[in-house]
């Protein structure tokens, strides 16, 4: 259930580059959470909204290229160390791609925050879902999206903690 926020300033892309660029954000998040980009749950799932600054400065100055900004939010327990790294060099490289050549390939000019949203305090439909809720919602399985639920929020809060894990599943 990831939430993007993409910032792309006014006029860096073309529209069709534009529209692509969206689509394809949406699959790499969902798929560097683990979930499936052709599943239409895990679609139905993964939000975006675009931003759409006016103005970006660099040191209180226009740059001569654009910056974009991506950030993919996500409950507790589906970045890890991995997932966050994929997750930033995928987006980054998509973003680059979508200017189809017209400017400098310069990675350094985007951005890109895989955040994750505590557990508990995920909300949506005027209530909270915790992560096995969010879980079963795709699974299907509620014995299933609970164990998968508390491996993830194990193991990240061990990472946190500094803390050897096991590998998780899913």
């Amino acid at each position: 259930m990831p939430m993007l926020d993409v910032h792309i300033p006014a006029g860096a892309l073309d529209d069709d580059a534009e529209r692509e660029l969206l689509a394809t954000l949406t699959d790499i998040v969902l798929t560097w959470e683990g979930a499936d980009p052709g599943d239409p749950a895990a679609q139905a799932a993964a939000w975006l909204f675009l931003h759409r600054p006016a103005l970006v400065t660099v040191g209180g100055r226009e740059p001569a290229n654009p910056r974009y900004k991506v950030i993919a939010t996500v409950p507790e327990g589906q970045w890890d160390p991995e997932r966050r790294a994929g997750v930033v060099a995928a987006v980054t490289e998509a973003v680059l791609d979508a200017e189809r050549g017209s400017r400098p390939r310069d990675p350094r000019r985007v951005w890109v925050f895989p955040t994750e949203v505590p557990e508990g305090t995920w909300g949506a439909g005027g209530q909270i879902h915790p992560l096995s809720a969010i879980a079963d919602r795709l699974l299907g399985d509620p014995t299933a999206a609970a164990e998968y639920a508390h491996d993830r929020l194990r193991r990240a809060r061990a990472e946190r903690a500094g803390e050897p894990a096991e590998p998780v599943s899913g």
